[in-house]
């Protein structure tokens, strides 16, 4: 197995970088300051070295020099900011193998390192191994929460990557499609971390007026203005000691967003009308189906604040890229559906499998949840029939015989002409609208040869 030797001094990133390569096959030593570092490149040969540039104690680009003057051979991938594009540049002038800029994501890396590995091929780990050891059901242990562990490469590689930062202390921004099931997943990652004792305070921040956030966030005290007439407890404080997941966090105003900055960087805030600071130890897990560094680029959002947040990212896929899960997610939402509605429906008919497996599902896991749970409470007997399926579903199988009924197709080609028309053809805004990705509207728009 290739022995690789990390040098990070942010802790908690090189824990769970260590982690993560430990998994994927390789045997991975941290040094978390130069001179420790120094001493273990001077005593063991590694087969990669990943360090970072910026070391609060030497410098990294000398770092690098005296580890290819130990070991010529040693291939050294450099870890470098957002902005140290030009440092990165000087050490591959001194011989570094390559460069990765944070933030990146585990697979950003495991691809340097394997593509630095690839002169050696006996080094590289096996591709059979096993990352992960997984449930015999597909149901995590957390019944307050449940999240289903799907059988997907997508979905082994979500779970991977909740298991992997879990444990951190890392601020955690989820992205995806709507209705992919970024909450639950916020929700795992609390549930597997440290703090699972204390409080998960989930906030939408779309549904905030930016009047009212300082309140909703910090709290305010009695007559502090209009309208408070009692003292009242923010998220942050709510929250202590647990998790705060701000969802849709891409909606809050540029001096919301200074606000929440201050709170992350100082780890204290004052409530609405006091001098007062509270200290709060919080966990920041943020969400948002928006493309955020388009927002940084057009000064919508501001870039310190998204790197303070987006330490670690995770993708959450559509249902679409984990379609071999749709069986145990629609079988999920059955029981969930037969427990809240108090009935006894065994399963799906064929026909409606045929219907499930051939439509597209544009709203992903909720629009299946809200699909299921409607067709539980219209079902008489044992199982669901055709019959309990909404109408905009029923054509995707090709069942014309229902009156009043469109296809699939000419539904969702519909509902992009109007979100377009509505947003005066601003393919940004009629994404937002219809609650996909931009990149899911230019496909489907190509996919109909929309002349727009």
């Amino acid at each position: 197995m290739p022995n690789i030797l990390i040098i990070e001094d942010d802790t908690a990133f090189c824990q769970m970088l260590q982690r993560f390569l430990t998994k994927k096959g390789y045997v991975v030593e941290t040094s978390f300051a130069a001179p420790d570092a120094k001493t273990k490149f001077n005593s063991t040969t590694y087969d990669l070295v990943l360090t970072d540039l910026r070391l609060p104690d030497y410098d990294g680009i000398q770092l690098l020099e005296e580890i290819k003057k130990s070991n010529p051979k040693t291939p050294v991938i450099v870890m470098t900011g957002y902005a140290e594009v030009g440092s990165a540049v000087s050490a591959m002038k001194k011989g570094a193998y390559d460069y990765i800029a944070k933030p990146f994501t585990p697979d950003d890396i495991v691809a340097v390192i394997e593509k630095a590995l690839k002169a050696r091929p006996d080094l590289a780990p096996s591709a059979s191994q096993k990352i992960i050891p997984r449930n015999d059901n597909n149901v995590s242990e957390n019944n307050a929460h449940k999240i289903v562990l799907g059988v997907s490469e997508a979905s082994k590689k979500l779970e991977e990557y909740i298991k992997l930062v879990a444990p951190t202390d890392m601020s955690v921004l989820i992205t995806g499609e709507s209705g992919t099931g970024k909450e639950v997943t916020a929700k795992a990652i609390h549930d597997n971390s440290s703090r699972s004792s204390f409080n998960f305070i989930a906030v939408d921040c779309g549904a905030i007026p930016k009047e009212l956030a300082a309140s909703e966030f910090f709290g305010h005290i009695k007559g502090s203005f209009t309208g408070a007439v009692e003292d009242k407890v923010g998220n942050f404080e709510a929250a202590n000691g647990g998790t705060l997941f701000l969802d849709e966090v891409g909606n809050l105003s540029y001096e919301n967003q200074i606000q929440l900055l201050r709170a992350l960087q100082e780890r204290k805030i004052k409530k609405v009308g006091s001098t007062k600071e509270v200290n709060v130890d919080v966990r920041i897990v943020t969400a948002t189906n928006e493309d955020l560094t388009e927002a940084v680029e057009k000064g919508t959002f501001r870039e310190d604040l998204y790197h303070r947040l987006n330490e670690f990212s995770i993708h959450i896929p559509s249902l679409e890229e984990r379609f071999e899960d749709l069986m145990l997610f629609a079988d999920h939402f059955l029981s969930k559906s037969n427990s809240n509605l108090n009935k006894n429906v065994h399963g799906f008919s064929n026909e409606v499998w045929d219907v499930f497996r051939q439509y597209h599902w544009p709203g992903n896991l909720r629009e299946l949840q809200n699909v299921i749970k409607r067709a539980v409470l219209l079902t008489t007997g044992d199982e669901v029939e055709i019959s309990a399926l909404p109408k905009e579903i029923l054509q995707a199988n090709g069942k014309k015989n229902v009156p009043g009924t469109i296809s699939k197709s000419e539904f969702e080609k519909d509902q992009i002409i109007k979100a377009l028309q509505k947003t005066n053809y601003n393919k940004s805004k009629a994404a937002k609208l219809l609650q996909v990705t931009r990149k899911t509207l230019y496909n489907r728009i190509n996919h109909y040869n929309l002349d727009l």
